[in-house]
């Protein structure tokens, strides 16, 4: 079977990585032009998805690289009140650790053959076994992956749903080298994520690798064009930041001082999902994991459920190497399961955190564990 893969984010990379595994090839098909061309992102809390890891081969690695300080966690009120503080024992196990993307990226990359990924293939079209690409190339596939995200292009060869918006926009600013910059920020902040939870709005700060805070300040109960209409001048970054203290009336002034502190790196996002417990008749040479097939709200389940994808796909096809319909459709009927579950749980999350005692409710969430 030729397997094309198109993505290079975690969920396809655990695919090539557990076909490879299984003595099976694939090639990846990656539109960025290097695993450098960007970044990546923030931390990943990898805790169901260590499983697919660990038939990668590559869990004691993961360990080496992840974070068990990141699972401590302390959240507060906008008016400063602490509801909890967990502090992460140094020898707690690695249950949900955190992880750079990058590294994680990195780490799945340097376990494939050399050619497996290829760099700068933007998929533009799919048929007929043959897959095309936007610098006018093509290869042939048996078996088409599409694994490229939220706003997949394979996803279409497959069902016609769509991303819809969540109500939540998200503006991501940082500040560098935390604790030579600002000491006092990174004692605040701890080890792991600081998340303030207000009415409609909250902000977290969590801790990369590199030393950066990322901080995301969501809005919640907000409509697609909020950018537009929330008077953030994001072409003026010391504008921005003090127009984002403006939308946080009455909050304790230790908060404010972490937007003011961030340099002039802002992004947005605007928080989209597919519908709960997406289905689709299955083909038999093409189908999706990861975001493409169940972009959730981003509460800590689409990394993991994108790496038990990959995994649980490759097994079925070392299972059937001669018959991909037949793969395809056992891995669909666990993945569907398995993610619709998840979504619903990551639906309740995010409603507990656009309701307006969401502090509350977050509180009674962690007490228990």
């Amino acid at each position: 079977m030729t397997i094309a893969i198109i993505g290079a984010g975690p969920g396809g990379l655990a695919l090539a990585r557990v076909l490879h595994v299984h003595g099976i090839e694939s090639v990846v098909y990656e539109r960025e032009t290097s695993r450098d061309a960007r970044g990546q992102g923030g931390m990943l809390d990898i805790h169901s998805g260590q499983r697919a890891l660990r038939e990668a081969g590559l869990l004691e690695k993961f360990f080496a690289i992840a974070r068990g300080e990141g699972q401590d966690m302390r959240l507060l009120q906008p008016d400063g009140t602490l509801l909890l503080q967990e502090d992460t024992p140094d020898d707690a196990p690695m249950l949900r650790p955190e992880v750079d993307r990058a590294d994680l990226r990195d780490l799945l990359l340097d376990s494939l053959p050399a050619g497996t990924v290829q760099w700068g293939r933007a998929f533009e079209s799919a048929g007929n076994g043959v897959v095309r690409f936007a610098d006018g190339s093509s290869a042939t596939y048996d078996l088409l992956v599409g694994a490229d995200g939220a706003q997949s292009r394979v996803r279409p060869l497959v069902t016609d749903a769509r991303p819809a918006h969540t109500g939540q926009n998200v503006v991501e600013v940082g500040i560098p080298d935390i604790d030579r910059t600002h000491p006092d920020l990174a004692a605040m902040v701890g080890r792991g994520t600081y998340w303030v939870m207000g009415n409609g709005t909250s902000l977290a700060a969590q801790r990369n690798g590199d030393g950066r805070v990322r901080i995301g300040i969501s809005f919640y109960n907000t409509g697609e064009d909020w950018f537009a209409t929330s008077g953030i001048p994001f072409d003026n970054p010391a504008a921005a930041r003090a127009r984002l203290i403006e939308l946080l009336p009455g909050w304790h002034p230790r908060f404010t001082a972490l937007i003011e502190a961030c340099d002039d790196t802002i992004a947005r996002r605007s928080m989209t999902t597919l519908p709960i417990g997406l289905k689709w008749p299955s083909k038999p040479d093409v189908t999706l994991l990861g975001d493409a097939a169940h972009l959730m709200p981003a509460v800590g389940e689409g990394a993991n459920q994108a790496l038990i994808d990959g995994a649980t796909l490759a097994r079925a096809v070392a299972t059937h190497p001669d018959d991909h319909p037949a793969a395809i459709r056992e891995y669909e009927a666990e993945m569907f399961d398995r993610t619709g579950a998840a979504a619903r749980m990551s639906a309740d999350m995010q409603e507990l955190l656009r309701s307006p005692d969401a502090a509350q409710r977050l509180l009674e969430f962690f007490q228990p564990r």
